[in-house]
């Protein structure tokens, strides 16, 4: 079975940066499509930033020139690099993944098959 395991969250203050990871382990990693996304209370979740299976990767534009994303097929691994942190950045980060036959990237939430449980970023002085 899937299972995904993010780390990384935690608090920093405005302007900082933060630096997620998630490990999927349960199957063969390189056959996913992975992407990250986040949610606020009261609020839908969103997506922040995917990355394919060959590597092409497409961010939210709160998130372009701020964040990176990349992966480690060896390691089974996405991670998301967060710079310039605003308050607005606060919320619960969680990774996805959808098992995909072709290279393409996925940002809707109904699409994805297995999550991970979250990490919490907080953004504040």
């Amino acid at each position: 079975q899937v299972q995904l395991m993010e780390s990384g969250g935690g608090s920093v203050q405005p302007g900082g940066s933060l630096r997620l990871s998630c490990v999927l382990s349960g199957d063969t990693y390189s056959r996913y499509s992975m992407t990250w996304f986040r949610q606020t209370p009261g609020r839908q979740r969103e997506w922040v930033a995917a990355i394919a299976s060959d590597g092409d990767t497409s961010y939210a534009d709160f998130a372009e020139g701020r964040f990176i994303v990349s992966r480690d097929n060896a390691k089974s691994t996405i991670l998301l690099e967060m710079n310039n942190l605003t308050p607005e950045d606060t919320a619960m980060y969680y990774c996805a993944a959808k098992r995909s036959v072709i290279a393409a990237l996925y940002l809707s939430a109904r699409e994805f098959d297995f999550w991970g449980q979250g990490t919490q970023v907080t953004v504040s002085q």
